[in-house]
């Protein structure tokens, strides 16, 4: 290995970046015998349309080669060439008859060329297939430029302005949602914006969510994404776009023709353009991202960035000989997060984002990967130390998807502080309460009682309240959620009790079938002119349950966009290539629609309203420090209103359950569940000196059926009935 430390370019700064007469170009390949940057211009007169000039750069310094190259400008398309040793057995695949995607560029040009399948971007020789010859895996000799996507040097857009809204975590609603299925169909926008980062911050757009409540939008991955070659074979794509081919560039396809006509400096300044607008309104901006593997695929993909550079750095293989990826993402490879590199390319996208784009934190697809070292994961691994530590990152909001495939994958509750973490505990238990449990009573079976419901109705302290100090996550790390972008939406919760996944071309052999939904006796649609009429209010009650109980719940609650206007995938629950009406949200609103949506802007306002419903701190059933209020912070009643006895936390008959929250101003509120069949007589819980105001009960079609005048209002003992099914939230001001 050389070190050339001559002063050409800048190698702690990796990627192409413009600097005086031209630009610094540094490229991690530190197995590599020499990298050529490959300045690219279209041609009409070479063979393939493509011009190109070579520039071999000096290297490696520990494991960089690196130039500065003069007469650079922003616009420049370029690429990489790697030359080295191919021995795919000990996992070096160098071949520079292959184009190479920067892993730091900022721009991509070309994306679209990916949608047609090509020989010429894998490293070794393939079939029609895409699969390896007979024989042994011989380099293939084809150049891959003209079918390959180019990276394109931007000028440094600056800091992006710091207007984050920085809503506390205990006031915290997040939304989810696809940069195009949100707008696609939305009339309200121009056509020219439907799908695309201008729509998002479109008044159109940012009025729905403002109405909703909602104070946080986390978008579905927006870094370019590169659909896989198994999936174009069949003319369809990777909508979800957790396939990612580029950390820093966004991903062209969402953004308007007229920017990307533009080009990829017009396509980073929509977005930018985009979190701006959602901040003027108060709104923040979480991205969804995939650092755990990338679009390259399994041992034998094709031959695009990170394989051609430096796989056996880049990607966490098995050991074995021939060498092999490791797979523990159900993707086909996995990042190396035991490379420092790994964990630097990671960390410099996420400033990027941050301190460029202005985006307010990250939701971290399969974060146990991120996490994991020589042993398995760590919640003290460097990652993960540095992201409580960074100075830019620190200050974000930083969500977990605490899981993976590999072993000891599921971790949920094992991250540090400051990261929350979805809570697939609370989804489980919450779809069991309302769904599973129901459909089994109907038919004579027992299910669960309230002791699980109430630990996730309370914020999961068994899986939140351990740390050091302990309870220092708080509630608010566990991100409560009944669905998400996989799986049912709400609406086919109550309505699908099988997965209907033909149209993904996979045998219905894709989506998870532990589903806990039930479709209240017949599956899937119920038609005016057909039998079942009677079940749809019943199925409306249950998605008023599932919402009541995610928002009223202790923990931070994410909605599906979609859910609240009763969205349907028609009973698919993995419609990850569905880049159509299947997965793209309708608005038009029947009258049912219309009551739902009003339903989830009153809880939401409720929540908001209420300190009561959002107290930040894991209750310890006594009372808050510094309050004269001496009730305790959180405490349980029987439908009678006594205590519960430990035997009836543990039977599963008892489906009735009184919830009382304190608020340090001495307000409180009383949620009151009642999971049976049949009505139940209860007795409004006591520990307060005034009166319970009714403000929503989930029988209610609309929510100015509870709140109509003369609201309801019951001093502590009254005697109600409860409806089989059903929720109500009462509250109480300070004394």
């Amino acid at each position: 290995m050389r070190h050339d430390d001559s002063g050409y370019g800048n190698l702690r700064r990796l990627g192409v970046h413009p600097a005086g007469d031209g630009v610094d170009v540094a490229v991690l390949a530190s197995h590599a015998d020499g990298v050529d940057l490959c300045l690219l211009d279209p041609d009409p007169t070479s063979p393939d349309g493509w011009a190109e000039r070579r520039v071999p750069l000096s290297g490696p310094t520990y494991g960089v080669w690196h130039a500065h190259v003069p007469g650079v400008t922003p616009g420049q398309r370029y690429g990489f060439r790697a030359s080295g040793r191919w021995d795919p057995a000990a996992g070096v695949r160098y071949n520079p008859a292959k184009l190479l995607v920067d892993p730091y560029a900022r721009g991509l040009d070309g994306l679209e060329r990916l949608a047609t399948p090509r020989a010429e971007r894998y490293g070794h020789a393939v079939d029609a297939d895409h699969q390896p010859l007979p024989g042994g895996l011989a380099a293939d000799p084809a150049d891959s430029r003209a079918v390959m996507p180019h990276s394109v040097v931007l000028a440094d857009p600056g800091h992006a302005a710091d207007t984050r809204p920085r809503v506390p975590m205990a006031q915290t609603v997040v939304y989810e949602a696809h940069v195009k299925g949100l707008t696609q169909r939305l009339e309200a926008l121009p056509p020219e914006l439907r799908g695309t980062y201008a729509g998002l911050g479109h008044p159109a757009t940012i009025a729905h969510l403002t109405d909703l409540g909602v104070t946080t939008l986390e978008l579905l991955p927006i870094q370019a994404i590169a659909t896989e070659p198994w999936l174009v074979r069949e003319g369809r794509s990777n909508y979800w776009g957790y396939n990612t081919l580029g950390f820093f560039a966004p991903h062209p396809g969402y953004a308007t023709r007229a920017a990307r006509e533009a080009g990829p400096a017009a396509v980073l300044e929509e977005i930018r353009g985009a979190v701006q607008a959602l901040h003027a309104a108060g709104l923040e901006v979480l991205l969804d991202v995939v650092y755990n593997h990338t679009c390259e695929g399994g041992t034998d993909g094709p031959h695009l960035s990170w394989r051609g550079l430096d796989p056996t750095v880049y990607y966490l293989h098995d050991g074995s000989t021939p060498a092999r990826f490791a797979d523990v993402t159900g993707c086909g490879n996995s990042l190396d997060f035991r490379r420092p590199r790994v964990v630097q390319l990671a960390l410099d996208s996420l400033r990027w984002w941050a301190e460029r784009v202005g985006v307010d934190g990250y939701r971290f697809d399969l974060m146990v990967t991120l996490g994991r070292d020589a042993d398995g994961f760590t919640p003290q691994h460097p990652f993960l130390m540095t992201l409580q530590t960074d100075p830019v990152l620190s200050d974000l909001k930083l969500v977990a998807e605490p899981w993976d495939l590999g072993p000891g994958g599921w971790r949920t509750g094992g991250f540090p502080a400051p990261l929350s973490e979805w809570n697939d505990r609370f989804r489980n238990a919450v779809r069991s309460f309302w769904l599973g449990d129901p459909a089994e009573a109907a038919h004579g079976r027992p299910g669960h009682g309230v002791r699980d419901l109430a630990t996730r109705l309370a914020g999961s302290a068994d899986l939140f309240g351990y740390s050091d100090p302990p309870l220092m996550r708080g509630v608010v790390a566990s991100v409560n959620y009944v669905t998400a972008h996989d799986g049912f939406t709400v609406a086919d919760l109550v309505a699908y009790e099988h997965k209907h996944n033909l149209d993904n071309g996979e045998q219905n052999r894709d989506g998870t079938n532990d589903n806990r939904s039930w479709n209240h006796g017949i599956e899937g649609p119920v038609t005016a002119e057909g039998p079942g009429l009677e079940i749809l209010p019943l199925r409306r009650r249950s998605i008023r349950n599932l919402l009541g109980t995610l928002l009223l719940s202790a923990g931070t609650p994410m909605i599906t966009a979609g859910d609240e206007i009763g969205r349907t995938q028609h009973g698919n629950n993995n419609a990850y290539n569905q880049d159509n009406a299947t997965s793209w949200i309708d608005w038009r609103l029947s009258p049912w629609r219309e009551n739902l949506l009003a339903t989830v802007r009153h809880l939401i306002r409720l929540r908001q309203e209420l300190p009561a419903l959002h107290n930040a701190a894991i209750f310890r059933g006594r009372p808050f420090d510094g309050c004269d209020d001496q009730r305790p912070d959180l405490f349980w009643r029987t439908a009678e209103g006594a205590e519960l006895r430990t035997d009836q936390w543990q039977d599963p008959a008892v489906r009735t359950l009184q919830m009382i929250r304190t608020g340090c101003d001495g307000s409180a509120v009383l949620l009151v569940v009642n999971g049976a069949l049949d009505p139940v007589d209860l007795v409004l819980a006591d520990g307060l000196a005034g009166d319970w105001t009714l403000r929503w009960d989930s029988a209610s079609e609309h929510p100015d059926e509870t709140t109509a005048e003369p609201v309801e209002i019951l001093p502590v003992g009254s005697a109600i009935q409860m409806e089989p099914l059903a929720i109500r939230l009462y509250s109480a001001g300070p004394r």
